[in-house]
């Protein structure tokens, strides 16, 4: 739909939440309509789940309840994050948290939210490391703490340190760090990881067992291509690096390389464009690392690299 029409489109079709009988089967049904007409995903799943916000209710319960009238009040809470999404307002912003590893992490604007294929990135480590090793371990680049949070939660001997550069996303990673029973496992750290002075941290050289890292790896054409969801609501410096989506990638080598131990484990997330490049430059012994791999998603796409912190 031509962007000139949409709010046009969208005030007619809002509307008819005033002129249909208000039950929730009616609302969901004229919300799904609307989501769908504008293009956006999983409509249905949409309205649903802003359904559940607005009128309290579990999924199971919006279809067990579904001829209920509606009051004006959750009617109007409902009609207004329709509003919101359909003006392409991600579904995680409007609930105010995205579940990740099967936990439920608070997101705002300032991070990104986490994706089902980072999860890669902890079932690895489950793999690599016993549940009940004392495991030391960095999340560069942390964002919501989605990584961070997830091992210390699956590894509860685990320590870890917590690195962003923005302060606003630490704040709401630290949260997610109470929430979930681990903040005192953690250290947040406010810096460019690849810029880490050791010094000044509660790290000593060549300490870890695990560096973990989904560093931002979209090029910037790249992203003059992503979706308006995308461009218009997720932080922009927590996905786009130079030099075709690789700056912070390679930035990323050094420190990791200084911060493992020898036999460490780097685990690093990347775009499903960039494998081959990625293998390349670790591959080079001048990096510090040996053995890496490229570990497919789900969807059968490259998007992690695992590689082993030389010997000195």
């Amino acid at each position: 739909m031509a962007e000139r029409e949409r709010p046009t489109f969208l005030r007619e079709v809002l509307a008819r939440f005033d002129r249909q009988p208000g039950t929730i089967a009616k609302a969901l049904d004229v919300a799904t309509a609307e989501l769908a007409a504008l293009g956006l995903d999983a409509p249905r799943l949409s309205a649903e789940l802003l359904a559940g916000k607005a009128f309290g209710l579990s999924r199971l319960g919006l279809i067990m309840r579904a001829k209920d009238q509606l009051a004006d009040g959750p009617l109007a809470v409902f009609r207004a994050l329709v509003a919101c999404r359909a003006q392409g307002e991600p579904v995680a912003y409007l609930l105010g948290e995205k579940e990740f590893y099967g936990l439920a992490f608070r997101v705002t604007p300032d991070v990104l939210i986490p994706r089902p294929e980072t999860e890669l990135i902890v079932e690895e480590a489950q793999r690599l490391f016993a549940t009940d090793v004392p495991l030391r371990f960095a999340d560069f680049g942390t964002g919501s703490g989605a990584l961070a949070v997830s091992l210390a939660h699956v590894f509860p001997n685990a320590r870890g340190l917590a690195v962003d550069l923005s302060p606003q996303a630490l704040e709401v990673a630290r949260d997610n760090a109470r929430q979930h029973g681990v903040e005192d496992r953690l250290e947040f750290v406010c810096a460019d990881f690849t810029r880490l002075d050791f010094t000044h941290l509660n790290l000593p050289v060549a300490s870890l067992d695990l560096v973990a890292a989904n560093p931002p790896y979209v090029s910037e054409a790249e992203y003059a291509e992503l979706s308006c969801e995308v461009r218009s609501f997720e932080p922009g410096l927590a996905l786009v690096s130079p030099d075709q989506g690789l700056a912070l990638i390679r930035g990323l080598a050094p420190v990791a390389a200084q911060a493992l131990k020898a036999g460490g484990t780097l685990l690093c997330e990347f775009g499903s464009s960039q494998g081959r490049a990625v293998l390349e430059f670790f591959g080079q012994s001048a990096q510090g690392f040996v053995r890496p791999v490229i570990l497919q998603d789900y969807a059968g796409l490259d998007r992690v690299l695992r590689a082993v912190r030389a010997a000195a």
